[in-house]
């Protein structure tokens, strides 16, 4: 994989995106800085990548639901664990 500028900042986007999408569903309050909520983001992408080229639907014509699907319950699965072990505010 050859990472340019433009696509560190791609990444980062998306995990931004993913990491809030996550947030947002989880129930409660995640007490976790933006920066750990964009690096989970960033690794569920590629694990739902994964996930997604495993199962077959990486790549489907139109939008790819399933790969997007799986990229969010990744991050889901991320956020909580990194909250739940992430030192609580006093």
């Amino acid at each position: 994989m050859h990472l340019t500028f433009g696509s560190v900042i791609w990444y980062i986007v998306i995990g931004l995106i993913l990491g809030l999408i996550a947030r947002f569903l989880l129930p409660g309050r995640q007490h976790i800085p933006l920066w750990l909520t964009i690096l989970v983001g960033i690794v569920a992408a590629f694990v739902g990548d994964y996930i997604a080229g495993k199962l077959g639907v990486r790549v489907t014509p139109g939008f790819d639901w399933i790969r997007h699907i799986l990229q969010v319950v990744v991050a889901m699965i991320g956020v909580g664990l990194v909250a739940g072990l992430y030192p609580k505010p006093a």
